[in-house]
């Protein structure tokens, strides 16, 4: 049976992908993992062997643990969306990365601003609606080590980087995006944080109806624009959200050697 001309798309399609370079945007995680530092450790048990015939875990931690997707529920309260909620082509979403890794490096306190964004604009072009955004901090690259990724002072204060609440409005409210992702534990800058007394830019992000990944690794092998992001989860009743594998295809092709 011959196959129609939809289904040869799709085949198509599929073929093409696959000739595409694809990265992992997300980090293997396990107890000793950094993490929230409200939450506890992961722990994972064993609860059957190959000697009973099968090999079988239970796994125990909090939805926001690992590179994971935050629902709108998780911060904004009322009738707000869960992440059985969201849409599937919703997680398939164009991407785009604002490379500010060397500006972290210098200071950790580095906080994402609107002028950032439209010197981004002058090197790449207008950010499309419809898009996810990344911040490329290259935060990741401390991971496992939980003492560098939390960054405390002598006085216990953390000092890691984040997204400044006029740039995220900036985008969602001008540049008309559908979500964003960054590195760190948090959307906020820790020092923004402290200075607010709240995490008002994970609240804003969370308020337009809409999700976003943290603990994302690898944008350093992503391009500012072209490649495309799948952000793929479990699908729990009522979580407000759940370790995530988030990966990217980019637009070049593999290199043959």
């Amino acid at each position: 049976m011959s196959l129609t001309k939809t289904e040869n798309e799709l085949l198509n399609a599929i073929e093409l992908l696959k000739r595409k370079q694809w990265v992992d945007l997300t980090h293997t995680f396990g107890p000793d993992s950094p993490h929230f530092a409200a939450f506890e450790d992961a722990e994972i048990t064993t609860l059957f062997t190959h000697d009973d015939g099968f090999f079988a875990q239970r796994f125990k931690f909090p939805g926001q643990y690992g590179t994971h997707i935050d629902a709108p529920i998780h911060f904004v309260p009322g009738d707000r969306r869960y992440l059985e909620d969201l849409e599937l082509k919703e997680l398939v979403l164009p991407l785009v990365v604002i490379d500010k890794s060397k500006e972290a490096e210098e200071n950790n306190d580095f906080v994402l601003s609107v002028d950032d964004i439209l010197e981004f604009e002058k090197e790449h072009g207008r950010i499309e609606a419809g898009t996810f955004v990344a911040l490329r901090t290259d935060w990741s690259k401390r991971w496992p080590d939980k003492e560098a990724f939390e960054n405390k002072d002598t006085e216990g204060n953390s000092h890691t980087p984040g997204w400044g609440i006029a740039a995220l409005q900036f985008l969602f409210e001008e540049r008309n995006i559908n979500a964003v992702g960054h590195e760190t534990f948090d959307t906020d800058a820790a020092i923004d944080v402290r200075k607010n007394g709240s995490l008002i830019g994970e609240y804003y992000v969370l308020e337009q109806d809409t999700y976003q990944i943290e603990l994302l690794t690898n944008l350093d092998k992503v391009p500012a624009k072209g490649a495309v992001i799948f952000s793929i989860s479990p699908k729990p009743e009522k979580a407000t959200g759940f370790p995530v594998r988030s990966f990217a295809i980019l637009p070049e092709k593999i290199m043959k050697i």
